[in-house]
């Protein structure tokens, strides 16, 4: 009969030691990932911080295109290759009054003159420095190009959003 006892005692202590080696390494790694997390949060959040952009000009060319100027203010570059990362908005009134304003999301392309409803970066300048890349102290010049054409004097909106979040918008 003791050695009924000394059997439980000894297959409770492996159970107990094996369920407190799990739960601490469970608890380990979990920790170990949510710092990491946090690490690359922080990152963002600094990427943001050095980021700024400002729209120094809104020019509509035409009833379908739009010119804007944009100076780097910041001190973080933007690849050419987060180009089609960088988010367009606007907000136009369409000639003929029956459809009204319209809210457009305007992505990227590559070629020159853009389709419609796309933007293509004209120039970048002084780009010296990494060419085709958008650099601090640069300013950059982007053709929109909207498939429904804009009613003649109206009040119009446009925002720009870098790839890390960060904003600037105008009116024209």
């Amino acid at each position: 009969m003791g050695f009924g006892t000394i059997f439980a005692t000894i297959a409770m202590l492996v159970i107990i030691g094996t369920a407190s080696y799990l739960s601490i390494t469970v608890t380990l790694f979990s920790m170990d990932t949510l710092s990491e997390s946090l690490r690359n949060a922080n990152e963002i959040d600094n990427e943001r911080l050095k980021t700024e952009i400002e729209i120094v000009d809104i020019n509509r060319s035409s009833q379908n295109d739009i010119s804007v100027k944009l100076n780097n203010t910041g001190s973080t570059k933007i690849l050419n290759s987060d180009f089609n990362h960088i988010d367009v908005f606007v907000y136009y009134d369409v000639v003929g009054a029956a459809r009204g304003y319209v809210f457009k999301w305007i992505p990227y392309t590559e070629t020159s003159p853009p389709e419609n409803d796309h933007w293509t970066v004209v120039s970048i300048s002084p780009d010296l420095i990494n060419p085709g890349f958008f650099d601090p102290g640069e300013q950059m010049e982007i053709w929109i190009r909207v498939l429904d054409g804009m009613e003649p004097g109206s009040s119009n909106w446009l925002k720009i959003v870098m790839p890390n979040g960060v904003p600037d918008s105008g009116y024209f």
